[in-house]
């Protein structure tokens, strides 16, 4: 009972968990039914500030299938406030957050009752029967505006400003003073970014089923984090943690939008005790866009200083970033993760980053894909084309001449961080050999000369970021409410099959198949006899959870380390009935052999043995059954350098993206399938930012991109083609040798696309199109910039861009 001689690690094997995902034979949380089982609907507030002067429930409980209405107020002593885990200040400003609205609602969509009822559609239906009086307050919906603390979003707290989170290199030690870099510059680039607000988007809304009637209170949700929301909910709500268990089933899609404590869980949670029968909820599709938490939404205020021949000398970063009405679960920290990318892969010698944490009447934010990373990425990507125009240079000749070269690793950064490894060159040249970039180089000098409508831009990121987090050392020194670590469970059974039991927690990332052929490699068992367990308290009690690009590098290593312990406990049996000394035996493809003979036996004969408990050591315990906990040392940093050639109608200001090129380095790969996928799903992204998406509110604090008709999300239709290619440096902080990519492509795209778009329309007076780059908005640029250009006028043929654009209507972002 051996594997096959190919090795497992690196082979393109297809998932074996979409077997059932493709063809739907799964369980989602939607799909639970459970006996006696309610549902809950609800009302949700149409304004973004008021007080709640009254509500009167007797309508809707009168309604047919109506079991109970529970408001804010009935439900204020068992709820709690809904949990901030990451205080990145000690004086952090951070407000009461009750799931259900009590006495304030302080954004549109903000809960403040629900129904209980026999069918989904009665609770639905019974909403209309709640009547809320509410008292209008001033809107706060301007991130400068908020910032000025012009009206207050809690009064209680004299401020919008929840804190205030500085880096600076002088005073950490890890580089020169920026404001004297600043004052020597030769060459000074200033400029301000918005990042848009953003929503997550996921494929299945958020579900949740709450079974109070065991001995256990058992929580089916569609989570990217089970153990830390069975911690939270523990807490929230003072049940003892050992009587909750939390199952996340499958779980379509997350993108940090599901890494959260949701009200409606904790609202499910308390309801479902207060009546003693299960009950669910289920989000329409409306409802996610409009209350489940947003992301980025940041204003960036960026200084480099540099010297006339290209070398950068200093960088200083202002943001504000929009919390929303409240803290959730890492909201604060989100921007804080950026502090430590905005220098990127670059040589600054001094750095300085300032952040102030603002509150809003909006939906809270909290990470979404990248999470503060992306939106470092953004900001210096920008800043080193600006740099390259002002010095009429390559904007990758300047990348090149100020990024850490390969054999300068490792590299401790401005920012503290030590990168272990990279090979930026290579990965560069790769990237615009996949791009033709010197052939669209000379194509675009041809279009410019000839005046074309349709102009060439080609747009340049190169990037890294840190990710497997993280070591709990460093999060604790940043005031983060849990560690860094994750745990596995390697179960030899009798029959020579391999349970693994992990931590980590998939929404679709593909562990069942990874973490299969890591286990079946070093056990030197078949794929097809690893079975892995995952998403459920009670069957993997310990764990940290899927997020920030760390379950390969951090849970896979805990799953590697549990394996090891399962090998040590085998070598021991397979000596004593071989009869020789432990050290004398080597283990290769599934087999203990005696060294310097042909004299051998397999692991799964050595677990059958130990099964039966016949002949074993003395003081040996008859299992192989072994777990482990990893704890990594740093952070991985992946990278990669992106291109891409975009088409610009400078008449109308449609984009089209004529070639995508890109290559990441993600250090060992596993599986490339999985590798390619998430890299795909990733450009989507950050593609999405770049052109399509944003969450939009009007004067009064409304989503006006509340449904799918109104926020762009793009189909496959909407992408181009993508050429991807890969160069392996192998991370040095952990045996895989694996580095994060379940991030990068988000990471990376964005500024990649922008950057292209206003190399288009450069020499047209244009430096700058804001987020995301619509039609309009590219038109608007171009005849801002350059009142001489003529007014648009429609354009033959149909199409998107065919016509004169138009600012949509709407407030503010």
């Amino acid at each position: 009972m051996t594997t096959t001689a190919e090795p497992e690690v690196g082979r393109a094997r297809l998932r074996k968990e979409d077997a059932r995902l493709v063809t739907g034979r799964t369980r989602w949380t939607d799909n639970l039914t459970l006996p006696g089982l309610l549902h809950l609907a609800f009302l949700r507030s149409p304004v973004a500030h008021a007080r709640i002067t009254a509500v009167d429930t007797e309508e809707a409980r009168r309604m047919p299938g109506v079991i109970a209405v529970f408001t804010g107020r009935d439900l204020a002593a068992a709820q709690g406030s809904l949990p901030c885990a990451w205080p990145i200040t000690p004086d952090q400003k951070a407000p009461p957050a009750p799931p259900l609205a009590v006495d304030q609602v302080n954004f549109a969509g903000e809960a403040v009752a629900v129904v209980v009822a026999r069918g989904a559609a009665q609770a639905q239906d019974a909403l209309v029967g709640i009547d809320v009086t509410y008292a209008d307050l001033p809107v706060v919906l301007d991130l400068a505006s908020a910032a000025a603390d012009s009206d207050l979003v809690h009064p209680d707290l004299g401020t919008n400003r929840s804190a205030r989170w500085v880096f600076d290199s002088a005073e950490a030690g890890t580089g020169g003073d920026v404001d004297a870099a600043i004052g020597a510059a030769e060459v000074l680039i200033e400029r301000t970014y918005r990042q848009q607000r953003l929503i997550p988007a996921f494929m299945e809304p958020r579900s949740v089923v709450v079974d109070p009637t065991g001995e256990q209170l058992t929580m089916w949700s569609a989570t990217q984090i089970p153990h830390i929301l069975r911690l939270m909910l523990a807490l929230t709500t003072g049940t003892p943690e050992h009587k909750v268990r939390v199952i996340a089933p499958d779980v379509g899609g997350g993108f940090g939008g599901k890494l959260q404590v949701t009200p409606e869980e904790v609202v499910a949670m308390v309801v479902a005790q207060r009546i003693g029968k299960p009950v669910k909820w289920t989000e329409t599709r409306s409802e996610s866009l409009l209350s489940a938490h947003h992301g980025r939404d940041q204003l960036q205020k960026l200084t480099l200083a540099a010297r006339r021949d290209g070398t950068v000398t200093g960088l200083k970063v202002e943001l504000l970033a929009d919390m929303g009405a409240y803290l959730r679960l890492v909201t604060p920290g989100v921007p804080i993760l950026g502090a430590f990318m905005f220098n990127a892969i670059y040589k600054f010698p001094a750095y300085r980053f300032e952040c102030t944490n603002v509150f809003t009447t909006k939906v809270p934010t909290d990470a979404y894909r990248g999470a503060g990373r992306p939106e470092a990425t953004y900001a210096i990507e920008r800043l080193m084309d600006e740099l390259a125009v002002e010095l009429g240079r390559d904007p990758i000749e300047v990348r090149e001449q100020n990024w850490i070269k390969h054999d300068e690793f490792p590299f401790t950064t401005v920012a503290g961080l030590e990168y272990d490894s990279g090979n930026y060159e290579a990965a560069t040249a790769r990237a615009k050999e996949l791009l033709g970039y010197d052939a669209l180089r000379a194509e675009q000098r041809e279009r410019r000369a000839r005046g074309d409508v349709v102009q060439l831009g080609i747009g340049t990121s190169t990037f890294t970021e840190m990710c497997g987090l993280a070591p709990s050392r460093v999060l604790g020194a940043l005031s983060y409410g849990a560690g860094g670590w994750e745990h596995a469970q390697i179960r030899m059974l009798p029959s020579g099959k391999v349970e693994v039991v992990t931590g980590s927690s998939a929404h679709g990332q593909g562990h069942e198949t990874a973490w299969s052929q890591i286990v079946a490699d070093q056990l030197g068992v078949p794929f097809e006899d690893v079975e892995v367990l995952h998403g459920d308290t009670q069957i993997s009690p310990r764990g940290l959870d899927t997020y920030g690009s760390r379950s390969l590098t951090v849970g896979g290593m805990a799953v590697l380390k549990a394996g090891e312990k399962v090998i040590k406990k085998a070598r021991r049996v397979a000596a004593h009935l071989m009869e020789c000394a432990e050290d004398d035996l080597e283990f290769a493809g599934g087999r203990f052999t005696v060294r310097g003979t042909e004299r051998s036996t397999g692991i799964t004969d050595v677990a059958l043995a130990v099964f039966a408990a016949h002949d074993l050591p003395d003081g040996v315990e008859p299992t192989l059954d072994s777990e482990a906990t990893f704890d990594p040392d740093n952070f991985s940093f992946p990278h990669g350098t992106h291109l891409c050639a975009v088409e610009v109608d400078t008449e109308t200001g449609f984009t089209r993206i004529r070639k995508y090129a890109c290559v990441d380095d993600v250090g060992k790969v596993v599986n490339p399938i999985i590798v390619e996928g998430q890299v795909h799903g990733g450009l989507a992204q950050g593609i999405a930012q770049a052109l399509y998406e944003e969450a939009i509110h009007d004067e009064s604090g409304t989503l006006t991109t509340g449904t799918l008709a109104d926020y762009l999300v793009p189909s496959a239709a909407d992408l181009p083609h993508f050429d991807t290619d890969r160069t392996e440096t192998p991370s040095t902080t952990n045996q895989l040798g694996a580095k994060g990519v379940g991030e990068a492509g988000t990471i990376a795209s964005t500024p990649a696309v922008v950057n292209a778009i206003v190399d288009a329309v450069r020499h047209l007076g244009v430096n700058d199109v804001e987020m995301p780059c619509t039609p309009y908005r590219v038109w608007a640029a171009i005849n801002g910039a350059n009142p001489s250009t003529p007014s648009t006028t429609p354009a033959p043929g149909g199409g998107l861009g065919s016509v004169t654009p138009t600012e949509p209507t709407g407030g503010t972002a």
